[in-house]
């Protein structure tokens, strides 16, 4: 057996907004974790920035979201956009579709250098 692992980045999706982002690790690698983000219209909290050890990559799926960089306009994602966050690169989700604008809003994030994987 080889030991391969699929999926659907799109299988089980909620069809109604949720109290929280649900997140689903795909895989943890030394060094490394990647995860599936579904947001039913979730943003992070006022005045609240993401500001990591470790360097983001992430993918919008489906859905829309405006993300904010410190010190860069707001960007608005459509399902193909990315973004790759440095280390230290304060960030914040401004805002995310809800289920009833089409779906929810599905990432695919990449976290690279965590420490302790």
């Amino acid at each position: 057996m080889s030991g391969a692992r699929f999926g659907s980045l799109l299988e089980g999706l909620p069809a109604s907004p949720q109290p929280d982002e649900l997140f689903t690790t795909l895989a943890a690698l030394p060094g490394s974790r990647i995860e599936r983000i579904v947001s039913t219209g979730q943003s992070s909290p006022d005045g609240f920035w993401y500001d990591q050890d470790w360097d983001e990559f992430v993918l919008l799926v489906a859905g829309a979201a405006t993300l904010q960089v410190e010190g860069e306009d707001d960007r608005l994602l459509s399902p193909g956009d990315w973004a790759l966050l440095p280390a230290r690169t304060r960030h914040r989700v401004a805002a995310t579709a809800a289920p009833a604008a089409g779906g929810p809003t599905v990432w695919l994030a990449i976290h690279a250098g965590e420490l302790g994987r």
